[in-house]
């Protein structure tokens, strides 16, 4: 069984975040981490590989040099190897380039299954896995809540707001996995020890055969025309409680129009 999970470097939700001049994410300026989603798809990934019993795991992400602790976070998990695609020319890339990039790296690799999160937590789209899987033509179980493996096959089971779906598809196939699926595992002293000596292959544009006018900003399908920051949260309404605190109460919610 030979797996890749896909996986991003994203800027800490916790930390000050920005934009450039150009309207793309500050991925430089900025603390970065694994996309805590794709920490699930790393679980999933891992408890596969653990269930068949034997196998092996390659990550692969796409982003600047500091992307690399991704892959490392990700290695430290578990897992083989990994591939960084480094290129001065992917900056700004949107998600139909991040999939060209990924299918050309897919191309590269021998799989069995490939695993997603269901999508970045900087970016939030949830499109690049069937974007991937189109170029591929792979079959692609999406928003998974669970996954198991067996007999040539993955099965998901997708929760909606109505009803629970069992969908089942035949190996070689993409699943892009949900926070459902279970926690991550934290990674040991010792996988984090291993993690630096496990192997990690770059590749630049020219290597997967990509044009740089194919990615990028001037590659992109779409464009960011304008960025507003937050408005700063204003001051709540005090009620004073003189004895007619609850009407004061319902008439403040009433005149918001939540009762």
């Amino acid at each position: 069984m030979k797996i890749v999970v896909l996986v991003k470097f994203v800027p800490d939700a916790t930390a000050a975040r920005a934009f450039g001049a150009d309207h793309t994410t500050d991925r430089v300026g900025v603390d970065g981490l694994l996309s805590e989603l794709d920490e699930y798809a790393v679980e999933q990934a891992l408890q596969v590989i653990e269930a068949a019993g034997e196998g092996e795991i390659t990550y692969v992400t796409m982003g600047p040099e500091n992307a690399g602790a991704a892959l490392r976070k990700a290695l430290s998990m578990g897992g083989d190897q990994a591939v960084h695609v480094l290129d001065d020319a992917l900056h700004g890339t949107d998600a139909l380039g991040t999939s060209l990039v990924l299918a050309k790296v897919l191309e590269k690799l021998e799989y069995d299954l490939v695993v997603a999160g269901m999508a970045s937590t900087d970016g939030g789209m949830s499109v690049v896995p069937v974007m991937l899987a189109e170029r591929l033509g792979l079959p692609a179980a999406t928003f998974a809540s669970t996954l198991s493996v067996a007999d040539g096959k993955a099965t998901i089971r997708r929760d909606g707001d109505l009803a629970s779906e069992t969908v089942e598809v035949t190996l070689p196939a993409l699943v892009s996995v949900t926070d459902q699926t279970g926690e991550a595992r934290y990674p040991s002293f010792k996988g984090i020890m291993a993690a630096k000596k496990k192997p990690v292959t770059t590749y630049t544009l020219a290597d997967l055969g990509v044009a740089p006018d194919q990615v990028g900003l001037g590659g992109a399908a779409t464009e960011v025309v304008e960025v507003t920051a937050r408005p700063p949260r204003q001051a709540g309404v005090k009620v004073n409680d003189e004895g007619d605190g609850g009407v004061k109460l319902a008439e403040f919610l009433a005149s918001q129009k939540f009762i």
